[in-house]
């Protein structure tokens, strides 16, 4: 199955799929609101002002399984991204990305190695995938800044237009 065909739902609950952003470069990261490094949703949000006019999103997947981290329920996740952070790109609904329940997004997402050449669970919240047209991932640990070098050279080579 194509990471494009694998059924996702918005935190809204409605179904979408990344068949959408196909043609798009999409980072797709798991966030959380109480985390030490829920600071990155800004940077994460600069990336999105920037780039969406060039064929970019950020995807936010909200996940609970570190430290319970994101507690809240997806009315509260809304309010609190766009409240705080001023978030304008797409959420979708609390997702487990480890373990038995991992979503299948993350089943095959976590296939894909980092810089250092290690694949395998992700770390920790703010992990990124950069999905590029035609299904290209590179991976960025969670300590990696949405707007480090390395994030923004990848974002940039990605970009279809």
């Amino acid at each position: 199955m194509s990471l494009y065909d694998i059924p996702l739902r918005t935190l809204q609950g409605e179904a979408t799929s990344l068949a959408d952003h196909r043609d798009e470069a999409v980072l797709i990261v798991n966030v959380a609101s109480k985390c030490g490094l829920t600071p990155q949703y800004a940077g994460l949000e600069r990336l999105q002002k920037t780039y969406a006019e060039r064929g970019f999103t950020v995807l936010g997947v909200p996940c609970n399984q570190f430290a319970g981290q994101e507690p809240g329920s997806a009315e509260e996740i809304g309010t609190f991204c766009s409240a705080t952070y001023g978030v304008t790109f797409p959420l979708l609904e609390k997702t487990d990305v480890n373990g038995e329940g991992r979503h299948p997004l993350y089943a095959e997402l976590t296939r894909v190695a980092d810089a250092e050449g290690e694949a395998g669970d992700v770390q920790w919240n703010f992990e990124k995938f950069l999905l590029a047209p035609g299904g290209a991932v590179t991976r960025f640990r969670p300590r990696t800044e949405p707007e480090a070098p390395e994030v923004v050279a990848a974002v940039e080579a990605a970009l279809p237009r």
